[in-house]
């Protein structure tokens, strides 16, 4: 299996626009052969410290947001060559509404399975 794990920092005031096109994006790459799992992922927590993980205390919610909104993907693809015949037609659907919601470009990561 191959994954895209992508981190995107996106304008407070652009949230539902993103929320709205990462729904369309997850459709598309859904009907695409060769996707496997698509998940966007909104930060929504965060750790107190390391030392409140080794105690086993609970995330804390976040309640705002300062200077950008953050996201994650989660492509699952059988294989690289997947990847390949999706990105093409992906970014040309919709990388100028990528570009409108985004602060900068995403950091992407690409890899496959280990475990």
């Amino acid at each position: 299996m191959f994954n895209e794990i992508c981190i995107y920092e996106a304008k407070i005031e652009k949230q539902d626009e993103t929320e709205a096109l990462m729904k369309e994006v997850a459709e598309f790459y859904l009907s695409q052969p060769g996707v496997i799992d698509v998940k966007y992922i909104k930060r929504t927590h965060r750790q107190e410290s390391f030392n409140a993980v080794k105690e086993g205390k609970l995330p804390i919610r976040l309640t705002r947001y300062v200077g950008k909104v953050t996201y994650m993907l989660y492509l699952a693809l059988e294989d690289e060559e997947a990847h390949a015949r999706l990105a093409k037609p992906g970014l040309e659907k919709f990388y100028k509404r990528w570009n409108r919601c985004l602060l900068t470009m995403p950091k992407i990561f690409l890899g496959e399975n280990v475990v």
